[in-house]
């Protein structure tokens, strides 16, 4: 048996060379790699000398070759392609080990010049792995170092690798050469290229969407059914997930999570994340219908149930600190679907061992996980896609302007900031009051901004609180006065809104004559 060894990371190779050759495997190898092996004293044969060529033009070319890929693309069971070999010269390669120039690596430099994006795309190195991994049945493809010890576990024990595992090595190797491509055309098509400017020191200016958009996603798992049961779904994550993420979660307990308990998870794992102190989100058909922060989370989780018990039926629960066996006593009265948190304590799951339907999600957050956050959000339409930035603003104090004479108390202003984080993550139409870091009404997702501020009003009375001095935030402008008279009538004294409108000074009018204080934000916050 034969391995090739070739890789531009070398981390583990060495142990690798050592266990294959202490196996009787030969080792083949280039450039640098061979030249690592060597130094430590393993018997390595140079491609060079294989193909009786040297590497040329600064290492572009050395493995793109009939007797490299003469050996990994025979098929061993065709009589014609293994006399084709004998009468060449030519010996089977039997495994491929390859990883790939860092382009990827390479390019999310900051100040990466085009030169140096171009000459760190691999060439020889993915012809060959879709050698290798063409011929699966016959060689064996490696391309991560993840791979290394099952490689040598089912070469000790069998001689060499099971079909299971070679079949498996291929459709990594394929899947590792499509997120290559990949990544290049994305880096190629993002450049505005300017032929005057060039130079071997040119940093180009790229688009911030490029000209072909390729993305790439693992499947964490299949789902039993999709939004509704007739249709079929699974769950992909990105590459590398961002840390704090919803895909970066353990499940700890419960039944499998459905497509619904996943979308919704999402949406109050990230409204959970945009509060520093200790905070509760409870979300119901994608859209928050409690939040509160607190002393501790059972204070937090208590005022967030107090805005609409009934929605908060068979939730999504989301905390933002460790839950507690106080907090996890509380929350075990209702029904839940899904309770999200950094940790659990040792007290908190002994509460839900015996609740074994209940979904418990444990999701670390790294330091200042507020600023973790996706980049960018698609949404499939017919037959495209859209993509945009992700609203990630947040807003500051200082970014308020008060356009009313009364102005608003320092309490008022701190409601107001708390108000904003939540209507960021209220489907539009949103209208949103709340109180001493609470929820008190939550209007989602209605055609008029109108019915949304009545139905805010409606669920705070079905909750049995008052309305009376809170603070209100619209996720968008009222374009006319009579929303704010609504939310005004429902006991609102201070109200925060993007402003933009052309009627923006009609509506200022209407909240000094009704000595209400408003401020704009600058900013919307569409979630459709």
């Amino acid at each position: 048996m034969r391995a090739l060894i070739s890789v531009s990371d070398k981390t583990g190779i060495v142990d690798l060379a050592k266990a294959l050759h202490a196996l009787g495997v030969g080792l083949i190898s280039t450039g640098g790699t061979a030249k690592l092996l060597a130094e430590q004293g393993l018997p390595v044969t140079e491609v060079a000398e294989v193909t009786g060529f040297p590497e040329m033009l600064d290492g572009r070319v050395k493995t793109l070759h009939p007797k490299v890929h003469g050996g990994l693309l025979a098929r061993r069971d065709t009589p014609e392609h293994m006399a084709a070999l004998q009468a060449h010269g030519i010996e089977t390669i039997d495994l491929l080990i390859v990883n790939l120039y860092p382009f990827e690596a390479t390019v999310a430099k900051p100040g990466c010049t085009l030169a140096d994006a171009i000459e760190n795309i691999d060439i020889g190195g993915p012809a060959m792995v879709r050698s290798a991994a063409k011929n699966w049945k016959d060689v064996g493809i490696v391309t991560d170092a993840s791979q290394y010890a099952d490689v040598i576990s089912e070469l000790k024990s069998n001689g060499k690798l099971s079909d299971k595992l070679r079949f498996a090595l291929s459709v990594a190797a394929f899947n590792r050469i499509s997120q290559y491509d990949g990544a290049i055309s994305n880096y190629l098509s993002s450049v505005n290229f300017e032929a005057e400017k060039l130079s071997e020191d040119y940093v180009p200016e790229r688009a911030q969407f490029s000209g072909q958009f390729n993305e790439q996603y693992v499947k964490v798992q299949d789902l039993r059914y999709g939004e509704n049961s007739h249709q079929q779904a699974a769950w992909y994550r990105d590459l590398a997930p961002a840390a704090g993420s919803l895909a970066t979660g353990v499940q700890l307990q419960g039944k499998e999570l459905s497509y619904n308990n996943i979308a919704d998870a999402d949406a109050a794992w990230e409204c959970v994340k945009s509060f520093e102190t200790t905070a509760c989100v409870i979300v119901k058909h994608a859209n928050p219908c409690g939040v509160a922060v607190g002393a501790n989370p059972l204070e937090a989780y208590s005022k967030a149930f107090q805005t609409d018990p009934t929605s908060a039926f068979g939730g999504i629960i989301a905390f933002n600190r460790p839950v507690d066996k106080a907090a996890a006593e509380a929350v075990s009265k209702q029904f839940v679907e899904v309770l999200m948190a950094p940790d659990f304590s040792a007290e908190a799951l002994e509460v839900f061992k015996s609740k074994v339907n209940v979904r418990l999600m444990k999701i670390a957050l790294p330091a200042h996980y507020g600023n973790v956050r996706n980049a960018l959000e698609t949404k499939r339409v017919g037959s495209g896609l859209l993509l945009q930035s992700a609203d990630n603003h947040e807003l500051a104090l200082a970014d308020l302007k008060i356009v009313t004479v009364k102005q608003p108390t320092p309490e008022e202003l701190n409601d107001l900031l708390f108000a904003w984080k939540v209507a960021k993550f209220v489907k539009s139409n949103a209208i949103v009051f709340c109180k001493n870091g609470m929820t008190m009404g939550v209007g989602a997702g209605q055609m008029s901004r109108l019915d949304s501020a009545r139905i805010a009003s409606i669920k705070a009375e079905a909750a049995k609180l008052s309305l009376q001095h809170t603070v209100v935030a619209s996720d968008a402008f009222f374009p006319f006065r009579d929303g704010l008279d609504v939310v005004v009538d429902a006991g609102a004294t201070c109200v925060a809104q993007p402003g933009g409108s052309m009627r923006d000074q009609e509506v200022i009018d209407a909240a000094n004559e009704r000595g209400v204080a408003m401020v704009f934000t600058g900013v919307r916050h569409f979630r459709h």
